[in-house]
């Protein structure tokens, strides 16, 4: 019986692992991280992270740094940030945006909730209200930049990672605003024709947009200081080696966030910026995301061997089910070839068509799960006509339908009561950079619910092509595993590697008007390689597709409405 529960133990031990180590390093030096929910702008219900430093208090007040995530992101986000902030004795609001996380619908609102935010950084007693901090990063800038715009004079210092003062703010040729500004704009940055209206990031110190922040008429110099910092008009432009995803995970571009601060700011304690633990956090939420995508396997295993699910296993681990293909023949590597690159070459089409078709509303609130929905159904339909014209010899496996439903919605069930624990007992998610599985809100729920419907056909259609349509008899499980993990993820692994070749010897994508869904794109390497993994998983222990298929449309789900922006407000 142990055998039969091995996996889902070593799960949820793997997890317990990452999210201690998660958590201890957060808190190093007895810093406290309290969830809130407050008020903001117009009534508006805003979340964020408290980070609480030791020993201070209403009579021993400390320096404080407001911290905004960027778009289609949430507080998480900015904890490298937030840590090393905290270890150095500032309060750190880390900001959901407005419709992002747990704050109120819609995104864009109410100064995508700078103002409601700063206002309330400044109403705490343990604030010193002369030496407050803003630091934003993408459009967590223009949030912060929207606080600066409404209380000029509520804040000291502030530091824009890859963002601008270009929309909605625009620069008016002087100095006198935003107060001591420090750019972090790294040399490969996606979005250097957005934030500062040239091609390349590295062009960025010639930008007419960026001269006039700086009041120059010359290239800005990176490192120098411009300005004065005891009038307010200092500036300062870094350029670290990364891309604007990757300022989240730069020592380089953290650390001169923290020079800035410790700059322009006073009351911190002077820890040099290279002393940084931060990572230690990331690498402990990627164990607990790990250990996750395990204790799902494991608890379907375990379920598995319940009387009510037991009908389900008709088949031995090593002989799934009859397969599609007795070796593989040049026909099958065509299905492979189409699985594996069909997907991405529809990518761009696909998810403008789907912005088109389907603006954010009452009843799809969040605009690019939508777009993604309608990309997953197209794709799902063309891998389902696909099956009809190249099938292979035997197209079967699909199963007990009403089980296949019961024991997934078990399965996610628990994995989901994981993830409520680790955030309840130690103020984590499981995540690494971007990707994050962290609970839904009521109101993201709801919205779960008329998405799931979507991504449960694209998952019952893809996944009955994958293994009913590419199965190969004799093929050991390393072999299938890898096999079906490249259908799913090869061609986003090609894509991705030469947009970001591009970036690299160019110094821009080659897609140059596309790095928002450049940038979403790399989402999908780890995701879809869980997705391989976990329907795989099941496959193998019940020779049907639709475990898996159930499996996944669950939790892609609930991964992609907890992880965007909700652009329709939502009761």
């Amino acid at each position: 019986m142990f055998k039969k529960f091995r996996l889902f133990h070593i799960g949820w031990v793997v997890i317990l692992l990452g999210a201690l180590l998660a958590h201890f390093i957060q808190t190093a030096g007895d810093v406290t991280i309290k969830d809130l929910r407050f008020t903001g702008t117009n009534g508006q219900t805003l979340s964020g992270l408290l980070y609480v430093p030791p020993g201070v208090s209403a009579d021993n007040k400390a320096p404080a740094i407001l911290a905004v995530h960027g778009y289609i992101n949430s507080r998480e986000t900015q904890s490298g940030f937030a840590i090393e902030f905290a270890r150095r004795g500032y309060v750190v609001l880390a900001l959901d945006q407005s419709g992002h996380g747990y704050s109120d619908a819609p995104a864009f609102a109410n100064g995508f909730g700078g103002p409601g935010a700063l206002a309330y950084l400044r109403s705490l007693d343990i604030v010193d209200v002369d030496n407050i901090g803003l630091e934003g990063h993408s459009m967590g800038g223009w949030t912060v930049l929207a606080a600066a715009s409404v209380m000029p004079d509520g804040y000291k210092a502030m530091v824009l990672e890859g963002s601008s003062t270009g929309a909605p703010f625009a620069a008016d040729g002087t100095t006198s605003w935003p107060r001591n500004l420090a750019v972090v704009f790294s040399k490969y940055d996606e979005f250097s024709q957005l934030m500062w209206g040239v091609d390349r990031a590295q062009d960025a110190p010639s930008s007419p947009k960026l001269q006039a922040v700086f009041g120059a008429t010359e290239a800005i110099v990176p490192g120098q200081v411009y300005g004065d910092i005891a009038a307010g008009t200092a500036r300062q432009l870094q350029t670290p080696n990364t891309t604007h995803p990757g300022d989240h995970l730069s020592p380089e571009a953290i650390g001169y966030a923290i020079d800035w601060f410790a700059q322009t700011l006073d009351g911190a304690q002077p820890l040099p910026a290279s002393d940084q633990i931060w990572h230690w956090k990331e690498l402990g939420t990627l164990i607990a995301l790990v250990g996750f995508v395990v204790l799902l396997a494991g608890t379907f295993d375990m379920l598995l061997a319940a009387p009510a699910f037991a009908g389900l296993r008709t088949v031995s681990l090593e002989n799934p089910s009859d397969t599609a293909y007795v070796k593989r023949t040049p026909k099958w590597w065509l299905v492979f070839a189409l699985s594996a690159f069909v997907p991405v070459l529809s990518y761009y089409a696909f998810l403008y068509w789907g912005g088109l078709l389907l603006p954010a509303s009452a009843i799809l609130p969040q605009t690019i799960t939508s777009q993604i929905a309608f990309w997953a159904v197209l794709n799902g339909v063309i891998v389902f006509a696909l099956g009809f014209v190249l099938k292979g010899d035997k197209v079967e496996g699909r199963g007990d339908i009403w089980r296949s439903l019961l024991i997934a919605l078990a399965t996610v069930g628990i994995g989901y009561l994981f993830v409520l624990a680790a955030d309840f007992l130690f103020k984590v998610d499981f995540r690494f950079w971007v990707v994050a599985v962290k609970p839904m809100s009521l109101v993201q729920f709801k919205i779960a619910l008329v998405y799931l419907l979507p991504f449960t056909v694209f998952f019952v259609l893809a996944l009955r092509g994958l293994h009913a349509g590419l199965s190969v008899a004799g093929d050991s499980r390393l072999v299938q595993y890898a096999s079906n993990i490249g259908a799913l993820a090869l061609g986003f692994v090609v894509f991705l590697a030469f947009q970001y070749g591009t970036l690299l010897f160019s110094g821009h994508l080659f897609s140059m008007n596309e790095p928002l869904n450049t940038v979403i794109a790399m989402q999908f390497l780890p995701l879809l390689a869980i997705v391989a993994f976990l329907s795989t998983f099941a496959w193998r222990r019940t020779g049907s597709y639709l475990p898996g298929a159930f499996i996944n449309a669950l939790f892609v789900t609930w991964y992609i409405v907890a992880g965007q922006a909700t652009q329709f407000p939502v009761s």
